[in-house]
């Protein structure tokens, strides 16, 4: 049996897209080394189908290309390869794109049942709001003198209890008065000098680390 080598097949991918190395091309693909070895060595044949997808990725070509590339070349190098084994080799590249497409297919299930679950989750939270608010609003609207104080709660309870769940915390309170950090805040209106005084009008929002809203501000005027 003769050598199998597809380390030119793999070069030449590898200049279309710009990657100048096997090292270079292992960090892009998230691959290690090894396995470029063994696709060089043997072609897709006992490849995982995760590494074969991260390959076709960082290589800019679909994964039924890559399985054609590095599969059929390897029938013209075997000239001793019986026809059983081209067979078996046949059978598993199919199974390979069987194995995809059934990948493909469970990761579109899994994400339809994640978000269903968040839905579920967030509409749990909210029950209070969605249940009481409507009919609060229809009372107000039949009673022009009801106190809209007394729906304030509805609302914001409910977004309270949401807020934490997902681990949003506001950045400050409608109404205060802080230095100004163009990190944090953004003028409505003027300029500000960082330090200077500023008033919250619209309250921001960061979950942990990371900035959702920057709270929206207003200069305040230096007291005479």
């Amino acid at each position: 049996m003769s050598h199998i080598d597809f380390t030119s097949q793999l070069h030449d991918l590898m200049q279309r897209v710009g990657i100048s190395s096997f090292k270079a091309l292992s960090r892009t693909a998230g691959v290690s080394e090894r396995q470029l070895v063994r696709l060089r060595r043997l072609g897709v044949e006992q490849m995982r189908v995760d590494v074969l997808l991260k390959l076709a990725q960082a290589l800019q070509i679909t994964f039924n290309e890559l399985v054609t590339i590095f599969s059929q070349q390897e029938f013209v190098k075997r000239e001793d390869t019986s026809t059983n084994e081209s067979q078996q080799l046949l059978q598993q590249i199919a199974e390979l794109k069987k194995e995809y497409e059934r990948s493909q297919q469970q990761i579109q299930q899994q994400r339809q049942v994640l978000l269903q679950e968040f839905q579920q989750s967030s509409l749990q939270l909210l029950e209070s709001l969605l249940v009481q608010f409507p009919t609060a609003a229809h009372k107000a609207r039949e009673n022009p003198q009801l106190s809209a104080i007394n729906i304030v709660p509805l609302v914001h309870k409910p977004l309270e209890r949401l807020l934490q769940q997902w681990g949003v915390e506001a950045i400050a309170r409608v109404g205060a008065e802080l230095p100004y950090d163009p990190q944090l805040h953004q003028l409505l209106e003027g300029t500000a000098q960082v330090g200077e005084l500023v008033k919250v009008r619209y309250i921001g929002y960061h979950q942990g680390d990371k900035l959702l809203y920057r709270a929206k501000v207003s200069p305040i005027p230096p007291q005479a």
